[in-house]
C-alpha cells in the first residue's frame, strides 16, 4: 500500500507542476506576443533546440512515472515470497475464511447486529469472527465465492486490496500488514439485498500473539466445518 501512495504521490506533484507551468506559459504568451505588442509579426519559423526540448523532457517525464509503475504492476502479481495463506470464500451474505497452512481452521464471519455490537465497535462494520494475521508478513488471499452463489468483491482499502470474489474461480492477491490494529472493509461488488451487510475485519497482531490465536482457533474450529460458535479473542 505504501508503494502505491508514494507512485500516486509522485504522479499526482508531476501533473500539479506540468498543469502550473502550461497555464503561467499560456499567460505569459497571451500578454507578451499580443497584436498590441507586436505590430510586426514574426517571421520565425523553427527553433530546433526548443523542438528538441519539449520532445525529450516529455518522453523523459513519462520514463520517470513508467519505471516504478510497471515495477509496481510486476510486484502486485509476485507471489514468490508469501508466508502464508487465507482462502475467502463469499456467501449470501457473509464471508468464510480458511486457513490451510494452520490445519485447515475454517469459521464464519458474519456481521454483528446493533444489538449484538459493543462499546467502541463500528456499526456495519464489525463481525462476530475475526480474521487475524500477523503483522510484517506477506499473506496470499485466495478469493472465490459459493458455486451457487454470487459474484462478491473482498475489499480492504486501507490495505491497497480489492479482488473479485466469482463462483467457480480462484483469484489471487496479496497484503502486508505494518502496524498492529483492526483494518475494515466491505463487499464492493453489488450482490443482493445482503450486499451492505458482508463486512470484512482483520485484527493484525504480532507473531506470539498470533501463535496463542492459532493454538486458540485450533480447538475451536479446526475440522469443525462452519462452525456457528461466536470467536471472543481479544
Amino acid at each position: 500500500m505504501e508503494e502505491l501512495v508514494s507512485l500516486h504521490d509522485l504522479v499526482f506533484w508531476i501533473i500539479t507542476f506540468i498543469t502550473l507551468f502550461v497555464f503561467f506559459l499560456l499567460v505569459y504568451v497571451c500578454y507578451r506576443f499580443s497584436s498590441t505588442r507586436n505590430k510586426k509579426p514574426s517571421k520565425v519559423t523553427h527553433n530546433a533546440p526548443l523542438e528538441v526540448a519539449w520532445t525529450l523532457i516529455p518522453v523523459l517525464i513519462l520514463i520517470i512515472i513508467a519505471i516504478p509503475s510497471f515495477r509496481l504492476l510486476y510486484k502486485q502479481n509476485d507471489f514468490t515470497n508469501i508466508d502464508m495463506t487465507i482462502k475467502a470464500t463469499g456467501y449470501t451474505w457473509w464471508w468464510t475464511y480458511e486457513y490451510p497452512d494452520h490445519d485447515n481452521i475454517e469459521f464464519d464471519a458474519v456481521m454483528l447486529t446493533d444489538d449484538e455490537l459493543e462499546e467502541g465497535q463500528p456499526r456495519l462494520l464489525t463481525t462476530d469472527n475475526t480474521l487475524v494475521v500477523p503483522v510484517r508478513k506477506n499473506i496470499k488471499m485466495l478469493i472465490t465465492s459459493d458455486p451457487a452463489g454470487v459474484i462478491h468483491s473482498w475489499a480492504m482499502p486501507s490495505l491497497g486490496v480489492k479482488m473479485d470474489a466469482i463462483p467457480g474461480r480462484l483469484n489471487e492477491t496479496y497484503f502486508n500488514i505494518k502496524e498492529p490494529g483492526m483494518y475494515y472493509g466491505q463487499c464492493s461488488e453489488l450482490c443482493g439485498p445482503g450486499h451492505g451487510f458482508m463486512p470484512i475485519t482483520i485484527k493484525a497482531v504480532e507473531d506470539q500473539e498470533f501463535a496463542e490465536w492459532i493454538t486458540f482457533a485450533k480447538k475451536e474450529f479446526a475440522s469443525d466445518k462452519l462452525n456457528s460458535k461466536n470467536m471472543a479473542f481479544k
